[in-house]
């Protein structure tokens, strides 16, 4: 586990997870190594309910998500604003409005807001899941079924083996199946049947990887729990091939949803459940279980969990990295020189523009993958580049991040991207198009590509005026400087190249 920051002050930490059924709240102290849950909230908002065919949030639920968020406001108010993760899920990713929902949240939480992939989003409720339970040996399946979508995870201790995140969920599969309320054999069917089909693209892989212990996180599998306990259908969360075939009888004899009543079952869960337990049958039927446990622990955990080790060695985006050199087999001695080269311009630039770590760490992500766009074509290989960084599903990096990395690569060389630089979130905007600026010059600075990278130069900083000293002897550098500072004057950046005069010898 990592270790608070002086390794014994505490911290507060706060996660938010915007799910397309239910918002979640976590707060905690941390303190070597250990945390004490402070505050934990979860509101039934339901967002993806009512979104129109043109996948258009309605006002109705932006309304009652804006309520929930004004109240987990006063919450996070006082904690340092690196110490707060929020993340978005499903209906985030798929809503066409989801920019003005956004525009409109941040203004109450004061902080930004991350839309996650759908596979990011199961490997943090599979974190959140494992540091929930024993650590023992074997692999785990952990199934979640969300509001928009399941995420489907095999993994052994904490490291996920499989992840995936299906396009079925208890909010979307009512509008879709239960739309006029009522519970029936006939949509009841239909839906366990959509599920399954949903389910046939992962199943046999699933099967094959194997696993000795089925679990199950979040709202519908601990309801499904909870009620088969009340009615004395099973014991210790253990959920059973049997009990579900109970509870669908007793869903369809209710009849509706509206009023559905079980012992063990929330009022506020009651009209989406049908549908998450339809969803829940078919991956027993699909993945031939014939029982299953609920564990607490899903995304809220997960996301705080990642937050403690974010910025760390642990951090997860640094292994996601590494993995995109060795797959789009980027020459390892070129972007090396060029890393150690940008750390260098770091350093001279790091507190005139008030640059961070994590600033730092972006370039050094930046510099490791500026050429992994060579592997599709020499041809505007920087746009490729960015292409995949934008689009990839890359483990610890939520799509704003992705966005951003993909920016430094898609700017590091030829003319500076004006047009994307202007799209740049407001808050982060000026910071990533000045670390753009010290990846172009790092590249320039080895653009011939020796044994070594480039360290034999200084540059000076005020404002946005670059002063750049290189040795007289390097007419090649000197010439490929003058050039960028022709391109570096789209991005309001002065660049003036020095001549460092070498004296003869006596």
């Amino acid at each position: 586990m990592t270790q608070a920051r002086d390794g014994s002050a505490p911290r507060q930490l706060a996660a938010i997870d915007l799910g397309s059924n239910s918002f979640h709240l976590l707060i905690v102290e941390y303190s070597e190594g250990y945390f004490k849950t402070l505050e934990k909230r979860g509101e039934k908002v339901q967002l993806a309910d009512g979104m129109d065919h043109h996948g258009q949030l309605s006002e109705e639920a932006m309304e009652r998500a804006m309520a929930c968020l004004a109240m987990f406001a006063r919450f996070i108010d006082g904690i340092a604003p690196e110490d707060i993760r929020i993340v978005g899920t499903n209906a985030l990713r798929i809503a066409s409005n989801s920019g003005e929902f956004l525009s409109r949240a941040q203004q109450f939480l004061q902080h930004d807001i991350e839309i996650i992939s759908g596979r990011e989003e199961a490997r943090l409720i599979y974190l959140g899941a494992a540091h929930a339970l024993a650590d023992v040996h074997g692999r785990r399946l952990v199934a979640d079924i969300g509001g928009g979508s399941t995420e489907m995870i095999i993994g052994e201790r904490f490291t996920p083996l499989a992840l995936e995140s299906l396009e079925m969920g208890c909010v979307v599969y009512t509008d879709r199946f239960f739309a006029d309320g009522r519970v029936t054999e006939k949509n009841f069917r239909q839906a366990e049947r959509e599920a399954r089909s949903e389910l046939a693209s992962i199943a046999r892989n699933y099967r094959r990887l194997g696993w000795q212990d089925p679990i199950g996180t979040s709202g519908t599998i601990r309801a499904t729990a909870e009620i088969l306990e009340a009615h004395q259908q099973c014991s210790e969360g253990i959920i059973t091939r049997k009990g579900l075939e109970w509870l669908k009888k007793r869903l369809i004899k209710a009849g509706q949803l509206e009023g559905l009543a079980l012992d063990g079952l929330k009022p506020t869960r009651a009209r989406v459940y049908p549908a998450g337990l339809a969803i829940l049958r078919a991956i027993f039927d699909l993945l031939e279980l014939e029982s299953m446990r609920y564990a607490g622990g899903a995304l809220r955990e997960g996301v705080m969990y990642d937050l403690i080790g974010r910025n760390t060695p642990e951090d997860p985006r640094h292994e996601s990295v590494k993995a995109l050199v060795k797959r789009f087999d980027i020459d390892e001695r070129q972007q090396l020189n060029v890393c150690q080269t940008a750390d260098i311009l770091f350093s001279s630039a790091r507190s005139e523009w008030g640059l961070t770590e994590l600033h730092r760490c972006y370039l050094q992500w930046a510099a490791s993958l500026h050429e992994m766009g060579l592997s599709i074509s020499h041809a505007r290989f920087h746009r490729h580049g960015s292409y995949i960084l934008e689009n990839a599903d890359l483990s610890g990096f939520s799509r704003p991040e992705q966005g951003l990395l993909a920016f430094l690569v898609r700017a590091h060389r030829r003319r500076y991207p004006t047009r994307e630089a202007r799209q740049l979130p407001e808050r982060q905007a000026l910071h990533f198009q000045r670390i753009a600026v010290l990846l172009r010059l790092a590249v320039m600075l080895n653009h011939s590509r020796d044994d070594e990278p480039f360290q034999d130069l200084s540059l000076t900083i005020k404002g946005e005026t670059l002063i750049l000293t290189l040795p007289e002897q390097d007419t090649l550098r000197l010439n490929d400087a003058e050039r960028e500072a022709h391109y570096l004057q789209e991005a309001g950046i002065t660049l003036e190249v020095a001549i460092r005069q070498t004296n003869p010898p006596a």
